[in-house]
Parts: structure tokens; sequence; C-alpha cells
């Protein structure tokens, strides 16, 4: 996988209200995913593409307990979502209009 195609999968994870609502929910903490379900107007299987989706990009973890599974922010991932914005923002050069 290129660095372009890993950035990109980043970024993936921010561009749906859904997975922003459920980031939103993590920032007071890990949540089981029964507790996500609760306040979102969507299905398991809905939430568990979501999250495999925040997952998949580092910006959440999950960790399971039995048949239960607990997601959390990851400081790390967050930190270089950070990091990839500010790069792919940067400007190199300023021309004269």
């Amino acid at each position: 996988m290129t660095e372009n195609e890993k950035t990109s999968k980043i970024f993936k994870a921010f561009c749906d209200s859904n997975r922003l609502a459920l980031l939103s929910m993590l920032q007071n903490g890990e949540k089981c995913g029964c507790e996500l379900l609760e306040q979102m107007p969507i299905e398991q299987p809905t939430l568990s593409h979501h999250m495999k989706i925040l997952c998949d990009a580092g910006i959440v973890t999950a960790r399971k307990l039995g048949k239960m599974t607990f997601y959390s922010l990851s400081v790390v991932g967050i930190l270089r979502a950070k990091e990839l914005l500010d790069e792919v923002t940067k400007i190199k050069e300023i021309r004269p209009l």
C-alpha cells in the first residue's frame, strides 16, 4: 500500500456523519458497542462497518471482552491524522498572482 493510499484511508474515516458522531461519543472515553448503538439511528451491522473503517484507519482501537467489543480513541492515530492534514495542506511555494 502506498503512502497516498494509507493517507486516503485515514481521511476516509472522517468523511461520514455517522463516523463523526461516533468519534464525538468516544471523546468521553471508552464505550461498548452496545452503548454506541443506543445513541445512534443505525443497526448493529452498520455500526460494525463504521467501526471497522475507524479501526483500520488507526483512529479508534477496539478490545474484546467476551462477546462485547469496547472502542476508544487512539491518541497515536489521531496525532498521525493531524500530522497528515498538516502535510497535505502545507503550502510549499508561494507564487505571486
